[in-house]
């Protein structure tokens, strides 16, 4: 499925929140590195597209109306085994249940896992103004306590990107801190440049949140994506 097919499928359905199934596909389509990502509907589908990925997966729920996974039981990571995977697909659905019982639960994502590094976030805001915004800064939950980002119109011309990188106070820790080896800072600037034009070609698109985006020294690939599209 296209973009622009994902964009009318959702503008059908009267929704903004593009799953992240949909949104890892269209940006992967885009050439941004993200991890692979199934949509299961059954403890079954689930298993075999585990199979077929590669141990270990992580699971997440795929509800319009999930909007913290975690807070409701809707992840289970590190899974190694078919029995695992099953039996985890069937705790997700029972927890997000129990948890919000009116949520629409459209299935569980089959995620394969990415290898340790540092967690980093590229985003895309939209201003009334001056249109895409992008941002980059230290990932996970560090981006909520310290705020430590930077900014740039989208698309980004030549250099922003490294600069975006070199202007965040945690800037260190992408070098190698504590005998952690250096990550792949072209990786980042690469990830940055293709969403910038993602962004600046695609006005549907209001917000776009990867976090976290794990950096090593191999590159940067987007373990969780977020896209949510301007109204109709």
């Amino acid at each position: 499925m296209t973009f622009a097919e994902t964009i009318a499928s959702a503008r059908t359905q009267n929704r903004t929140l593009l799953s992240e199934v949909e949104a890892k596909a269209a940006l992967g389509d885009a050439g941004v590195p993200v991890t692979a990502t199934t949509l299961a509907q059954t403890r079954e589908e689930a298993a075999a597209q585990a199979e077929a990925m590669g141990y270990p997966v992580a699971l997440k729920v795929v509800s319009p109306n999930v909007a913290h996974k975690s807070d409701v039981g809707g992840v289970v990571l590190g899974l190694e085994s078919h029995e695992e995977v099953a039996q985890a697909y069937d705790e997700i659905i029972r927890s997000v249940q129990a948890a919000q019982p009116s949520a629409a639960i459209e299935g569980v994502s089959v995620q394969e896992m990415a290898a340790p590094g540092v967690e980093v976030i590229v985003g895309v805001a939209t201003d009334p103004q001056f249109g895409p915004v992008m941002m980059f800064g230290l990932g996970g939950i560090m981006v909520e306590v310290l705020g430590d980002v930077a900014f740039r119109l989208a698309p980004l011309g030549e250099g922003d990107a490294r600069d975006m990188i070199d202007e965040i106070q945690g800037r260190q820790v992408l070098d190698g801190v504590r005998g952690q080896p250096p990550v792949d800072i072209g990786a980042i600037e690469a990830m940055l440049d293709r969403v910038s034009v993602f962004a600046a070609e695609h006005p549907e698109v209001a917000e776009l949140d990867l976090n976290p985006v794990i950096a090593s020294p191999e590159g940067a690939i987007a373990v969780d994506a977020r896209i949510v599209l301007a109204e109709a």
